[in-house]
């Protein structure tokens, strides 16, 4: 396991803390708060560790205030009821007493029945072919400013490759519709609890960027003001994020201010493994 993954692996194992409370550190990936990704990613793990038997099968969160990565999460998890096959817990993040986010899991026991899935969407190139954000990150570096340079150019643990890769200092208006190959750097321990955390965590990267698209937006454009406002993630079937993923997304609407994007991970021979979905806010300042 590369050494910035076994990073990542560490940042999600929480610290338990007495009577269903854990503790996580935060990190900092230069953005000027707590990436939402690792909230989700540690809520969900400190879920999981109070459920034995059963594999989370969908989340919903609502992002309440801005974290402070300077500073660790505490965690308290709340085991709403265990029945035959399903368990559900509720989970609030704090931090210095206030709360950053509060969500609902849901846990099933292993089970058969029905099966069908969507297709595959049409991909232009697999990720052998394409370069990294970190490489597209060190070709645009000269156009950043310097704050931003490390952020960019930095080795991730989560390697993304996007499909069509725009400039966020240039965007063009372009249809809703983002695709991105997705896996962890290195190999990873089999632990399906493990694995759902990271996608977790990953499926907040690029996302509420596919409602700017048609609107010649990023994140990075003057007098913007973005931020992730729910998420909620459905996990279908088993995968690794040691193994190339398509994030494949897009956004039917904006309104209010709100962008409200969709999106789903398939495995590269095209099983449905993933779903998720996501408002955010996309203030133009005026």
């Amino acid at each position: 396991m590369r050494e910035v993954t076994r990073k990542l692996v560490d940042l999600l194992d929480l610290s338990p803390m007495g009577d269903d409370h854990f503790q996580g550190d935060s990190e900092d990936l230069g953005f000027p708060h707590v990436f939402g990704g690792q909230v989700l990613g540690q809520a969900l793990m400190a879920a999981s560790r109070t459920v034995e038997g059963r594999l989370c099968h969908s989340l919903h969160a609502y992002f309440l205030r801005p974290g402070n990565h300077s500073m660790p999460i505490d965690y308290e998890v709340q085991r709403v009821r265990d029945g035959g096959t399903f368990s559900v817990r509720r989970v609030i993040a704090r931090q210095d007493g206030r709360e950053i986010l509060t969500g609902s899991m849901s846990f099933q026991a292993e089970e058969q029945g029905f099966e069908h899935q969507l297709d595959m969407p049409q991909v232009e190139q697999g990720p052998d072919e394409l370069k990294s954000e970190q490489e597209w990150g060190k070709l645009l570096a000269e156009q950043a400013p310097e704050k931003l340079r490390e952020m960019m150019t930095r080795e991730r643990p989560i390697e993304i490759r996007p499909v069509n890769p725009g400039n966020p200092f240039k965007p063009e208006k372009e249809p809703p519709h983002r695709q991105n190959w997705f896996r962890a750097l290195g190999p990873l321990p089999d632990d399906p609890v493990l694995h759902r955390c990271l996608l977790t965590y990953a499926s907040d990267f690029t996302f509420l960027g596919t409602s700017l698209a048609p609107h010649g937006r990023s994140f990075l454009s003057r007098n913007m003001q973005v931020a992730s406002l729910d998420h909620a993630i459905w996990f279908h079937r088993d995968f690794r994020m040691d193994e190339w993923l398509l994030y494949d997304k897009d956004s039917p609407s904006a309104a209010g201010g709100r962008g409200f994007n969709r999106g789903n991970f398939f495995t590269q021979d095209g099983r449905l493994v993933a779903s998720t979905t996501q408002e955010a806010l996309i203030r133009e300042r005026q």
